[in-house]
């Protein structure tokens, strides 16, 4: 039973970091907090951070707007600009 436990955990995870490995951008007004994890530097709490910030705001305009949402700085931001959009 762990070991289909474990297996499921794995497999969803590489569900969930798909988009970002396949090339594609995560839209940061549309992302489930799953999909945001999958962006490198983004955890548990900054990815509930960027939905709350998200909500409050009526979604981003920008990437570069994620500047405002507590624990991302200029490195973290400087990493997501190729991999995050905010929809078109």
């Amino acid at each position: 039973m762990r070991v289909l436990t474990l297996c499921l955990g794995l497999c969803l995870a590489l569900a969930c970091a798909a988009p970002v490995m396949a090339g594609e951008s995560v839209n940061l007004n549309e992302a489930s907090a799953e999909e945001l994890q999958s962006l490198n530097g983004v955890g548990e709490v900054l990815a509930e951070r960027i939905i709350d910030y998200r909500k409050a705001h009526d979604g981003l305009d920008s990437v570069a707007q994620l500047k405002a949402v507590k624990g991302i700085g200029p490195a973290t931001l400087e990493d997501l600009k190729d991999k995050a959009t905010v929809g078109g």
